[in-house]
């Protein structure tokens, strides 16, 4: 279950203590959220938080896979999520303290600075090991987040990054001690959050334009 929670001008978005998929459910909370953090006014940012082994290990196979009427349906709620916090008229911060698979990854990447633990856990793309292509939106996305020789890496490869090798790659801002990410993480909204505004919306929504047509276009494959 995603809980959001309000402590000043700061949103925290806890996203659990399992894996932490994307479930039917968990994509209404988490996009839920969004909308809330997107209609407040004022000076705020969105921090998202996780505890236990995992971020996020990604989509719902079980919906993906064996869900075949659902799935595109799905797919599309999820990329729509992705869309909403890339263009979030305030700043967001990943607080990344366990593995951030999949589509755990690339929710990550929305975010606006992103802080890893240093010393577990793992940033990755492992689609090409089970097979499954990224949609066109997904593809966008990565390009638009990560540089030409790391997106074509984590795609291409499935490579598994470190907290120190996400820093040196640029996928994190920070890689830092499991006791400092979230400390790490509230210091970078605290610092960022009287930039939220409709402007800023407005400067995503025209930086990601071509990529938030592609994640909410209607054909999601």
């Amino acid at each position: 279950m995603a809980i959001l929670r309000r402590e000043g001008n700061l949103y925290l978005l806890d996203l659990g203590d399992d894996e932490n998929r994307f479930t039917t459910d968990a994509v209404a909370e988490m996009a839920e959220a969004v909308a809330e953090v997107t209609a407040a006014k004022g000076e705020r940012a969105l921090v998202t938080v996780a505890t236990g082994k995992f971020f996020s290990n990604g989509l719902d196979l079980d919906v993906l896979l064996s869900e075949t009427d659902r799935a595109p349906g799905y797919v599309r709620s999820v990329q729509r999520l992705f869309s909403d916090l890339l263009t979030l008229p305030a700043p967001s911060v990943a607080a990344i303290s366990g593995h951030a698979f999949a589509a755990g990854a690339m929710w990550a990447l929305c975010h606006d600075v992103r802080v890893m633990r240093a010393d577990r856990g793992f940033f990755c793309l492992p689609e090409i090991d089970l097979g499954l292509p990224f949609t066109w939106g997904m593809t966008a996305l990565l390009r638009a987040r990560l540089s030409p020789a790391v997106a074509h890496e984590a795609m291409v490869t499935g490579r598994r990054y470190g907290g120190l090798d996400a820093r040196t790659a640029g996928i994190v801002d920070e890689a830092v001690a499991d006791d400092e990410v979230f400390s790490h993480a509230l210091a970078h909204a605290e610092r960022l959050a009287s930039k939220a505004s409709d402007a800023m919306g407005a400067i995503k929504a025209r930086l990601y334009a071509e990529v938030v047509g592609q994640l909410n276009a209607p054909d999601a494959t």
